[in-house]
């Protein structure tokens, strides 16, 4: 499986790394929203995983962006699961699409599930 990261807070990104760290598991990492649809252009990533405060383009840019260059024809469909500050976000994931969402901090076995949501063919859904 290959996940992108776009995160700019290193420890995000070292959370998600070590509890998603396997044999078949590589990673793109990125800190800036706005280089997350140019990577998923050129190598689809399995799943996304956007963290909300992203620099200049966050989470829900990007994942507006993602779904609105499949809906035009210009990218492939992918999986999003959002990172978000706080459970008054929700309402952001939902709007911007994205198939999973998780609230941190979080833990190696709740990030597991949001991932195992993210990836199901169902219904956007909130994790842990």
């Amino acid at each position: 499986m290959h996940i992108l990261i776009a995160a700019d807070a290193d420890y995000v990104v070292n959370d998600i790394v070590s509890a998603l760290s396997g044999p078949d598991t590589s990673f793109t990492v990125c800190h800036e929203g706005r280089d997350v649809s140019p990577i998923v252009a050129e190598r689809t990533p399995d799943l996304v995983i956007l963290d909300l405060q992203i620099g200049s383009m966050g989470g829900m840019a990007a994942t507006m962006a993602l779904r609105l260059d499949h809906s035009a024809g210009n990218a492939p469909d992918v999986r999003i699961l959002m990172l978000l500050d706080r459970q008054a976000d929700i309402h952001l994931a939902k709007r911007s699409a994205a198939n999973a969402w998780l609230v941190k901090p979080f833990d190696a076995l709740t990030l597991q599930v949001a991932v195992d949501a993210a990836l199901a063919e169902s219904e956007p859904v909130a994790a842990g």
